[in-house]
This record gives structure tokens, sequence and C-alpha cells, in this order.
């Protein structure tokens, strides 16, 4: 009988977002909700077969701590170099940061086992 199931091949997307910049807890809401839905979109076009699993099984997004622009751009050449779905998000300033900040980067849909391998040493956000 089986009584745990390893959940390590699931998919999940990781949004990476900017400390070094000082956003409310709405705005960097909002601009994790952007990349999360920039990166499903992408998948959904891409790979639908991930981006269907991936939604299918809850849509986990988690989100992670980078100190600056240059770690998330870091992370975005990592991401690329292995051909995953990513979207950085620039914000059009109307609010609370500069126009063309680039606040967050979502990364993803992915099996958690493969974005854990880059990321899984930041911190929680």
């Amino acid at each position: 009988m089986l009584l745990f199931n390893s959940r390590d091949d699931e998919y999940k997307v990781i949004v990476l977002v900017r400390q070094d910049i000082k956003m409310s807890k709405g705005k960097t809401a909002a601009q994790v909700a952007h990349a999360a839905v920039a990166c499903a979109l992408a998948a959904k076009k891409r790979e639908p077969g991930v981006f269907e699993e991936w939604n299918g099984n809850g849509g986990k997004i988690v989100a992670l701590k980078v100190d600056d622009e240059r770690m998330l751009f870091e992370f975005k050449a990592i991401a690329d170099e292995q051909r995953i779905v990513n979207s950085v998000i620039s914000d059009a300033g109307r609010t609370e940061v500069n126009p063309g900040t680039c606040t967050c980067l979502g990364i993803g849909p992915e099996k958690q086992t493969l974005l854990d391998k880059i990321t899984g040493e930041l911190k929680m956000l």
C-alpha cells in the first residue's frame, strides 16, 4: 500500500522578487501575479502539455527573494540556457516604482527537481 506519493516530478512556477527596491505587499503581490500569468500564457503556447500538467495539479507558484537586478538576470540567463519558460516583469511606473523597473522574474512551469537545483538556495518571500 502506497502511503506517500512523491511529488518531485510535479511542476511549479518560481517567481524571483528583487529585494533592493521597496514595494508594498500589494505591489509585490501584483508583480508576482504578472510574472505567474506571463509564464503560464507562454507555457500554454509553447508547451501545452506542461501547462496542462501544472495547471491540472493546482498551479503551484513559489515566490523567492533575490538581492537585485543583476541577480535577477543571472537567473534569467540560466533559465534561457536550459530553455525554461521565463518572463521578466517590467513595471509601467504608475504607482510605486519608476517606469521600466524590472521587479521580478517568473520561471516555469517546470519540474520541481530542476527548478530546485537552480533556485534551491534562495529564501522564500
